[in-house]
């Protein structure tokens, strides 16, 4: 996936790698580019395999919309996390079905409700907390992300589902797709006896590849 000089076009293909993938079940799910200072946002009820121009909202990075239709009602989740990752220029979210399954249970940690099984979750995702359950749409989703004051560029949503952001939008999307399979991965193994990655070997792959990974303690219930 190549950013197209329209950034709705880019969302568009973000949509359709998404759904390509499997984790956007029906209209859920919602996506973002930013260009300058204006936010490209995918529109409420919007289905990601199938989206058109029309279906993009033009906002300002306060939220305010410019043109299009009404931006989807999780937009000020995506404003908290550009916020929170100056740098980054993408951001997905969705409902995937093993996401919001470990959503539902208690965090692996207070840094990331999701435990690092195997390299790859560290190298393109890194820490995702558990954030509070809000309903949908709640500013308060942003204000939640907001108050962490660790560094971290995906998250679980309590009993909801997970977003991710990233320098671009094909990190983005890779890491809405990696952090899918972690969970999966994580409810695999759940109650067993399983090991994590060794912890220096977290902190190699979390400093390699740029991604946040805050140490925990040795107490956590693996």
């Amino acid at each position: 996936m190549t950013e197209a000089s329209d950034p709705r076009d880019t969302v568009i293909a973000m949509g359709e790698r998404i759904a390509a993938a499997g984790i956007s079940p029906g209209s859920s799910g919602n996506l973002s580019v930013t260009s300058g200072d204006l936010v490209y946002a995918t529109g409420t009820g919007t289905d990601l395999a199938r989206l058109t121009r029309a279906d993009i909202a033009v906002l300002d990075r306060s939220g305010a919309r410019l043109d299009g239709p009404r931006a989807s009602k999780e937009t000020s989740l995506h404003l908290a996390f550009y916020a929170k990752n100056p740098a980054h220029s993408a951001v997905v979210h969705v409902h995937s079905p093993h996401a919001v399954a470990l959503s539902c249970l208690e965090p692996w940690s207070e840094f990331s409700a999701v435990p690092p099984l195997t390299p790859y979750f560290v190298m393109r995702v890194g820490q995702a907390p558990l954030i509070p359950f809000r309903v949908p749409g709640s500013p308060e989703l942003g204000e939640l992300v907001s108050a962490l004051d660790f560094p971290f560029q995906a998250a679980v949503l309590s009993n909801h589902g997970q977003i991710t952001s990233g320098p671009d939008p094909e990190s983005a999307v890779e890491a809405a797709i990696e952090l899918e399979e972690a969970c999966r991965i994580a409810l695999l193994t759940e109650g067993r006896p399983r090991r994590v990655l060794p912890t220096a070997d977290v902190a190699a792959l979390s400093e390699k590849w740029g991604t946040p990974w805050s140490t925990v303690a040795e107490s956590v219930t693996l």
